[in-house]
């Protein structure tokens, strides 16, 4: 059976899914990650300036702002399965609109 030609089949075609998800996030993807944090934190203030008290403000006042966040908590989540409990934060499924500030304590 020859893979040479017009019809070869592609690699998800052998394989299955064919990720094209980087290992690591680059400085820009970094930077994006910063702002959607800094601008989850000006809705939040913009709320509670507003006036309107709900269990879901009260809730994400806890919550810690993006500058008293550690760069490990801004880029990297908890998972048990994880290298050394950690993962990238790109890795988590739907992460750009999930709240992943919140780790356990000491990892």
């Amino acid at each position: 059976m020859s893979f040479l030609g017009a019809f070869r089949p592609s690699s998800a075609a052998l394989g299955g899914l064919l990720w094209k998800n980087p290992w690591r996030l680059s400085s820009p993807r970094k930077a994006r990650v910063r702002q959607r944090l800094r601008d989850v934190d000006m809705v939040i203030e913009t709320v509670r300036a507003s006036g309107v008290t709900c269990s879901a403000l009260e809730r994400d006042l806890k919550l810690p702002k993006e500058n008293d966040m550690h760069s490990r908590d801004k880029y990297t989540i908890f998972s048990p399965t994880g290298v050394n409990f950690r993962k990238s934060v790109h890795k988590v499924p739907k992460w750009t609109r999930k709240t992943l500030r919140v780790n356990p304590r000491g990892f």
